[in-house]
């Protein structure tokens, strides 16, 4: 059950968000009127919120640079707890940066990452972090990663590593060391990559799982769209459909999603609750423009997931 001695270590990308929203549809190759904003986010970063947002200690390991952005983030980090000590810290490069421009919808349009800042956790350098990596209970990798960096965590960490594809561009680097992953959250298209399967009915949706889970890989959770979930492990296959939820932003709801299965792993659920509470955390998370949503706990997840709470959690 969570407690203070459960440990999560997240590497992975954190960046300074500059998100626009259009206050009408969008029209393309002109100005839209709209609203912009500055935020912390990456990937890494929100899953790291997320988790510590759950009850779980967070140790982040990440790559930021010697600006006003990064020192922000940081300072963020520390009034949730999150441990920063065994970051990288470049003077001379800004911080990484998500660009992204929403529909008036909240539906993501289009986004620019500058996220080359990652290419600084090199396997050298996780060398020297190995034992910290490998002392917590679960660890959590992005595809923010470098190839090199992600096959050097695959084959020398001993913690259940769960990752995520960030992007159809970035879940290639996952591909070769799915057999040594314990979790993986694609989306429809990701998965696709994944398993080099076209998914185009519940019988491909199988095929790509079977050809995904014969690598090795314990478990696979396939986000849908509106289609909901679809869950995979060795004995079980499942489909839930989306916890309801007005949409506010899309931005940083897969990220809560993959943080929940964390949370719900180190907490003993089941696939099927697992995957329930880890809908429910994303839809907690539409529910508001940042891209990490406080109202997030384990009491918010399991209410919205109809799932019921642990006693150990309810003390927490």
């Amino acid at each position: 059950m969570t407690s203070d001695n459960n440990r999560v270590v997240v590497i992975g990308g954190v960046n300074l968000d500059i998100g626009g929203r259009s206050f009408a549809p969008l029209r393309d190759r002109d100005s839209n009127p709209g609203r912009v904003r500055f935020s912390s986010g990456g990937v890494g970063r929100n899953i790291a919120h997320n988790l510590s947002l759950l009850g779980l200690n967070v140790s982040f390991l990440t790559a930021l640079g010697g600006d006003a952005a990064a020192a922000h983030i940081c300072s963020s980090c520390e009034k949730r707890g999150i441990d920063l000590s065994m970051s990288i810290v470049s003077r001379e490069s800004p911080t990484s940066t998500y660009l992204y421009i929403e529909n008036c919808d909240g539906e993501l349009y289009t986004a620019v990452t500058d996220t080359h800042l990652c290419d600084l956790i090199t396997p050298e350098y996780l060398k020297t972090k190995l034992s910290e990596i490998n002392s917590a209970d679960l660890v959590f990798a992005d595809a923010n990663l470098t190839a090199q960096t992600l096959a050097f965590l695959a084959e020398n960490c001993t913690s259940p590593l769960f990752s995520d594809p960030v992007s159809t561009v970035k879940a290639e680097r996952l591909k070769p060391i799915l057999g040594s992953l314990h979790t993986v959250k694609p989306n429809l298209i990701e998965a696709e990559l994944l398993s080099g399967v076209k998914i185009t009915d519940d019988s491909s949706l199988d095929k790509a799982a079977d050809a995904m889970l014969s690598t090795g890989l314990k478990r696979l959770f396939i986000t849908l769209g509106d289609k909901g979930v679809y869950a995979a492990d060795g004995n079980t296959r499942l489909r839930i459909p989306l916890s309801p939820a007005p949409v506010i932003s899309t931005n940083g709801a897969g990220d809560a999603f993959t943080a929940a299965l964390g949370w719900a792993y180190i907490n003993g659920l089941s696939l099927e609750d697992s995957c329930r509470a880890s809908s429910a955390a994303a839809a907690i998370t539409l529910e508001v423009e940042k891209s990490v949503n406080p109202a997030l706990s384990p009491e918010a997840i399991c209410k919205r997931a109809g799932i019921t709470l642990p006693n150990d959690l309810k003390q927490h």
